[in-house]
């Protein structure tokens, strides 16, 4: 196979090899962290400096770091853990653009007789802290706001969210499996109580999450069992997924502010080159409170060709996705956070996400330029749109 160019880090981001390394000597470990022998007493010892290497990412102390298996099982605990078991009123605030991962156990909940309040985004993405205020009630428990778009990348102002569910005694959760490690957070200076985090959004292994739980905050475990991770999360801990997890954390922290700098100005650059060479291109989210390295866009009068173009992407060696779903399964439906942004069906199916990671580059840039420029004036040819569709379309500028 030709050589290929990865462009879907917002999906899974490449193993760092100092994680790989890391993580081959940790699987030579025999020992399990709960036994009480030597080999068992180094096996805990990896677990517990990978717990600190994840608090420092995000200003937490390592005892309210939780390990799980992803991402979503953290977004799970936090929601049915805080709620499930409370007797009525419950009240749950939660944002229309939520990953499903925080959506699905929020509507299992309304089943279950919680009630929620669903709040409205911007045609950027953004969430108003004033519809937060306005939503709370004596009986909210938990507000739940990621901290950036899988989407789009939008940034929301969880500082402001934080600072309103402290003042009303709610507990805020924020699901920020795309934004640690990208760009800063601070658990304490954003009131975050709960927060989720996936190890391979990271550049660190597949199946490996965590769950920031502020001391103090008392939920029920999704799984019990052996009583592990102080009863908070039973199952014989992932040794060489959690040192990698940790690995991937210390280097995130420690490049953070650099790589975060990097990752904008190719991005910028990006955008540049698609206003130029790619005229009806127009981004998608807020232009500025966005991720460093996401790009969400689509091409006026091309949107209903939005996989014909990433399967033309794929063909030329270029990796990226269809902002549409999260997976493969729902790659043909319209997405609900382009869908909650306002967008017509059309629209909400026909855009490219291009997310960059840490082992881009500049040439990566130009050559994918190249290839958009080719490829979407090929399509444009092989458009079959109606004109009333054509004239639904309400393009942004590309930069």
């Amino acid at each position: 196979m030709s050589a290929r160019t990865y462009l879907d880090n917002s999906a899974s981001s490449p193993l760092d090899p100092s994680v790989a390394d890391a993580m081959q000597r940790a699987e030579r470990l025999a020992g399990n962290p709960s036994s009480l022998h030597t080999e068992g007493r180094v096996a805990r010892e990896l677990v517990e400096t990978a717990r600190a290497h994840v608090a420092a990412l995000i200003h937490a102390d390592p005892e309210e770091i939780v390990f799980t298996g992803s991402g979503t099982e953290a977004c799970n605990t936090a929601l049915f853990g805080a709620l499930r078991e409370l007797p009525a009123p419950r009240h749950l605030i939660v944002s229309r653009i939520e990953h499903p991962a925080v959506l699905e156990p929020a509507a299992i909940l309304q089943k279950g007789g919680a009630e929620i309040t669903w709040l409205p985004v911007s045609e950027a993405g953004l969430v108003s802290p004033s519809d937060v205020a306005g939503a709370l009630r004596p009986s909210t428990r938990l507000i739940a706001v990621q901290t950036a778009n899988n989407v789009v990348g939008t940034i929301q102002p969880i500082t402001e969210i934080g600072r309103l569910a402290s003042s009303r005694g709610a507990l805020f959760f924020s699901d920020a499996v795309q934004a640690a490690g990208r760009i800063p957070v601070d658990v304490r200076l954003q009131g975050i109580a709960l927060l989720s985090l996936s190890a391979h959004k990271f550049h660190g292994p597949k199946g490996v999450g965590a769950l920031f739980l502020r001391k103090g905050v008392e939920i029920e475990p999704l799984i019990y069992g052996g009583g592990q991770e102080r009863g908070r999360r039973s199952s014989t801990e992932n040794v060489a997924g959690i040192v990698g997890m940790g690995e991937a954390a210390r280097i995130a922290a420690a490049q953070l502010s650099a790589e975060s700098q990097r990752l904008r100005e190719l991005r910028e650059e990006l955008l540049q080159g698609l206003a130029v060479r790619c005229p009806n291109a127009y981004l998608i989210g807020d232009p500025a409170r966005r991720l460093p390295g996401h790009i969400c866009v689509a091409f006026a009068g091309q949107e209903g060709d939005a996989i014909k173009l990433l399967l033309a992407l794929d063909g030329a060696g270029f990796a990226v996705s269809s902002g549409s779903a999260c997976s493969s399964h729902h790659a043909g439906e319209p997405s609900h956070v382009l869908v909650a942004m306002g967008m017509n069906p059309v629209q909400a199916r026909g855009s490219l996400r291009i997310t960059l990671g840490r082992f881009n580059t500049q040439d990566d840039i130009r050559r994918l330029l190249d290839a958009l420029a080719a490829t979407t004036r090929d399509l444009t040819r092989l458009t079959t749109r109606s004109s009333q569709e054509a004239a639904d379309i309400s393009p942004q500028p590309a930069a």
